[in-house]
């Protein structure tokens, strides 16, 4: 589990403290993409409301596999 840690910190897909949520995710996808983490929320509700079901499987999965900030930076 460590190494799909390692790779999405190095790609910068972290959880961050700040801004969080829920869980951190969108906050994440947002700050790695240069989105504001609301527009990141309203694209994820969005895509619900086009392929419904796929985002409940895919935030649970992302939550677990995406790092907090402070376990990527080795606190």
């Amino acid at each position: 589990m460590n190494t799909v840690y390692d790779s999405m910190a190095r790609q910068g897909l972290v959880r961050p403290r700040q801004g969080r949520v829920l869980g951190g995710v969108c906050a994440g996808l947002g700050r790695r993409f240069g989105l504001d983490p609301w527009i990141t929320r309203l694209l994820f509700v969005v895509i619900l409301f086009i392929i419904p079901g796929s985002q409940i499987l895919i935030y649970p999965l992302l939550w677990i596999l995406m790092p907090s900030e402070e376990r990527a930076r080795g606190w």
